[in-house]
């Protein structure tokens, strides 16, 4: 079984900016945060893991799954 990637995590950078982080390594940086949830969505597909989008205080906005989803919605509709 190959190994699980960490979530991909895009962050505000404290120097301005925003940051995608996976694993606590910085993969990538962009100006805008609709830029850096662009480049973190692509990096979650490819590595079929999760993407999770802070606000600008850190706490969690939202988050997709492009993978093995632990958490799968109960109802199909």
């Amino acid at each position: 079984m190959p190994d699980k990637k960490p979530p991909v995590h895009t962050v505000p950078n404290p120097d301005g900016g925003w940051n995608n982080k996976q694993g606590g390594k910085i993969v990538s940086r962009a100006d805008t945060k609709a830029e850096a949830q662009r480049k973190g969505r692509e990096k979650a597909k490819k590595d079929g893991t999760e993407h999770r989008i802070h606000n600008k205080d850190g706490k969690i906005a939202n988050s997709n799954s492009y993978g093995n989803d632990p958490n799968p919605p109960k109802d199909k509709k």
